[in-house]
C-alpha cells in the first residue's frame, strides 16, 4: 500500500505543458493548481540596495523569457521590479504570444506589511504595479515583521498567514505560500492552520541543498522553489569564504562538455532532478535562453553524487542584521 501511494504522489507531482522550447513539466500544488517547474527571477540586488536605475532591463528579460518558453515569472514588492514585470507580461499578452492563464506570476509580501489589515493593501499595491487582476502565487517573503526604518514589531506570522488565506479566498492570489521559513516554522504553521502553504521558496544551490527541509516539504506535498540557484559558482560574485565549486571547476566542465551544456546549466539541471523549481535571474538575453535549455538530458547517478558532495550548508543570502528578531529563520 505504501509503495502504491508513494508512486501516486510522484505521478501527481508532474504534468506537461507545451512550450516553444519543448515540453516543460509542472508540479501539481496541494491546492490543485499547476506550477511550472522552472522560472525567471527578477531580483536585481540585495534588500539594502536602493535602486535608482529605472531602465527596462527586467522588462526586456521577462519578454525574452516568455519568448523562450518561460511561463513562470517571480518578483516581489521589495525588488522594485513589479512594474517592469507587469509591462512585459501585458505587452506579450497584447501581442498574442501568451494568454494571462498561460502564465504563473509570483510576488511577495514584504516585512513591513505583516499586520492583519496591511496584507490586502500591500497585495493591491503589487497588483496595481503589475497591472494584473490576480497573482498565481503570493508568498510571505520572510517570517520577520519589521518596519522600513529597521525596527521590529510584534506580529506573529500565524496572523499574517490568516490574512494570506483571506487573499486567496478573495481570488487576488490563486495560491499562497511562504519564503525563508525553516522546518520548525513550517511545522508550526501547518499545525495551527487549516490551510497548508502550497509553496516554500528558499535558497537552494550546490553549496546549500537543504535535504532535510526538502524531504519534509515532499512529505507535506509542498513544492519547493529554489532562489539563488547558482550560489557561488561565479568567481566574481563569490565571497572569499565561499566553498567550491566555481564555474571553472574541471569536473563540472567535463560534465558540461559531455552534454554540450554550460556549467550553470548543469547546476540548474541538478536542481530540477531534486524536484526543485529553480528561478535563475539574468538580464542577458543569451543566458535567459540558455538557462531554460536543460530539459533534453539527464544526469547519471555518479554525476548527481558528485554534485551532492558540494553541499556544505553554506548560505549565500544570510541577513544577519535580522538576527535579533524572534522570527529569524537561520
Amino acid at each position: 500500500m505504501f509503495v502504491h501511494n508513494f508512486f501516486m504522489v510522484i505521478l501527481s507531482l508532474s504534468a506537461t505543458v507545451a512550450s516553444p522550447s519543448g515540453p516543460i513539466q509542472t508540479f501539481k500544488l496541494n491546492d490543485g493548481r499547476e506550477m511550472p517547474r522552472f522560472g525567471l527571477g527578477t531580483w536585481l540586488g540585495f534588500i539594502s540596495t536602493v535602486r535608482t536605475n529605472k531602465s527596462e532591463e527586467v522588462e526586456n528579460a521577462v519578454k525574452w523569457a516568455i519568448d523562450a518558453g518561460y511561463r513562470h515569472i517571480d518578483t516581489a514588492s521589495i525588488y522594485d521590479t513589479e512594474d517592469q514585470v507587469g509591462n512585459a507580461i501585458n505587452k506579450k499578452i497584447a501581442e498574442g504570444v501568451v494568454k494571462r492563464e498561460d502564465l504563473f506570476v509570483t510576488t511577495k509580501l514584504w516585512n513591513d506589511a505583516h499586520g492583519r489589515y496591511r496584507v490586502l493593501p500591500a497585495l493591491e499595491n503589487s497588483l496595481k504595479k503589475l497591472n494584473l487582476d490576480y497573482v498565481d502565487m503570493y508568498l510571505i517573503h520572510w517570517p520577520i515583521a519589521q518596519y522600513l526604518n529597521g525596527t521590529f514589531y510584534d506580529v506573529d506570522y500565524l496572523e499574517t498567514w490568516e490574512a494570506m488565506i483571506a487573499m486567496q479566498k478573495k481570488g487576488l492570489a490563486k495560491s499562497i505560500g511562504v519564503s525563508n521559513f525553516n522546518k520548525a516554522m513550517l511545522e508550526r504553521l501547518i499545525s495551527k492552520s487549516t490551510v497548508k502553504p502550497a509553496n516554500l521558496q528558499v535558497e537552494i544551490n550546490l553549496n546549500l541543498q537543504q535535504p532535510e527541509l526538502i524531504e519534509f516539504c515532499k512529505q507535506q506535498n509542498i513544492v519547493v522553489t529554489g532562489y539563488t540557484p547558482f550560489g557561488s559558482l561565479f568567481p566574481n560574485r563569490a565571497r572569499s569564504d565561499a566553498p567550491p565549486p566555481r564555474a571553472d571547476d574541471p569536473a563540472l566542465i567535463d560534465i558540461a562538455n559531455k552534454y554540450n551544456k554550460t556549467v550553470p546549466q548543469i547546476a540548474l539541471r541538478y536542481l530540477v532532478e531534486l524536484n526543485i523549481v529553480p528561478i535563475p535571474k539574468t538580464v542577458t538575453k543569451s543566458r535567459v535562453e540558455q538557462n531554460i535549455d536543460i530539459f533534453d538530458f539527464k544526469l547519471t547517478q555518479e554525476e548527481r553524487n558528485l554534485l551532492k558532495s558540494y553541499d556544505k550548508n553554506y548560505r549565500t543570502i544570510e541577513p544577519k542584521m535580522w538576527e535579533d528578531s524572534p522570527y529569524y529563520p537561520f
